[in-house]
């Protein structure tokens, strides 16, 4: 499976974005999906994960309330809908799946494939 991200860019803090994970193959809808990402000097951190059925959701402390994950295995397409973003916010965003997951997990090294990065910057 291949997992192309886009939708970064960059923004006023108190704006918004939508990021998208698009898959290269219907065998994905069987995948769990996580968003990642990096700041420069950091690393990588879990912002949050849904299952392939959409009935698990989880999301880090620091983005509750304010992302949204959310899939449509139609498109076999995941989406991050990123509100209120902080400047903290600002860093690469990687997402990334494996069928082998049953439940979101929040480690890197757990997820099998990977996407490209989009960047998202948001200025104070």
């Amino acid at each position: 499976v291949q997992l192309q991200a886009s939708g970064g860019g960059v923004v006023q803090a108190g704006g918004s974005l939508r990021l998208s994970c698009a898959a290269s193959r219907r065998t994905f809808n069987t995948h769990t999906v996580s968003w990642f990402r990096q700041a420069p000097g950091d690393e990588r951190e879990f912002v949050a994960g849904i299952t392939w059925d959409g009935r698990r959701i989880a999301y880090a402390d620091t983005v509750k309330g304010r992302f949204t994950i959310s899939r449509d295995n139609t498109y076999t397409t995941a989406y991050l809908q990123m509100n209120f973003l902080k400047p903290e916010d600002t860093a690469l965003y990687y997402c990334a799946a494996d069928e082998r997951l049953h439940v979101v997990r929040s480690r890197a090294d757990q997820y099998f494939y990977w996407g490209q990065g989009t960047q998202v910057t948001v200025s104070s």
